[in-house]
């Protein structure tokens, strides 16, 4: 009976009836030629995973696409990481400051100043006034020299405004020896 039931269903399917029930059978293409049903599925329900190339390791990241293809970068921005290497990031808290000098392209910090530090500690009476970043200043400046960085460019952050104990590090570096460009806009 099994054998009958198969040569009908091969033939396109069939009604079949075994002791006064009657059964449809409908073929179906891929059940018994060796294929799977259905291909594999992401969770999302999106077959992504066909597209992309499933050679490289998974840690292989995609590069990153503009979003406005035809945008043009100027000269100026594209050289001036290198023009000018070296910027200076300055940072006051209620508690202490913190000035450092870094290089642009290589991310490097190559000169490192802060009242946190044991031998300014010791010296300063308060390490958040305004002689305190005076005294950052200076030694930003001579750590500077002896890393041959004689130049330096600020940018003040947003909720910064450059006065007060900010300018009074900036104009600390300049009186010891570094030239500071600082940027307003």
């Amino acid at each position: 009976m099994l054998k009958h039931v198969f040569s009908n269903v091969q033939k396109g399917g069939s009604f079949v009836s075994y002791k006064c029930r009657w059964f449809s059978y409908v073929f179906t293409n891929g059940i018994h030629d060796g294929q799977v049903l259905s291909s594999a599925r992401s969770f999302f329900g999106v077959e992504d995973f066909l597209d992309d190339d499933n050679s490289r390791p998974y840690t292989y990241k995609k590069e990153k696409k503009s979003k406005n293809l035809h945008k043009h970068i100027s000269f100026k921005q594209r050289t001036i990481a290198y023009m000018e290497p070296f910027t200076l990031d300055v940072f006051i808290s209620k508690r202490f400051v913190s000035a450092s000098l870094t290089h642009r392209v290589t991310s490097k910090q190559v000169a490192v100043a802060g009242t946190n530090s044991k031998d300014i500690k010791a010296v300063l009476k308060s390490r958040s006034d305004i002689p305190a970043c005076l005294a950052v200043g200076q030694i930003l400046a001579d750590r500077a020299r002896e890393a041959d960085v004689y130049t330096a460019s600020y940018t003040p952050r947003e909720r910064d405004k450059f006065e007060g104990k900010i300018r009074a590090v900036v104009q600390s570096l300049i009186d010891n020896g570094i030239d500071v460009k600082v940027y307003l806009d």
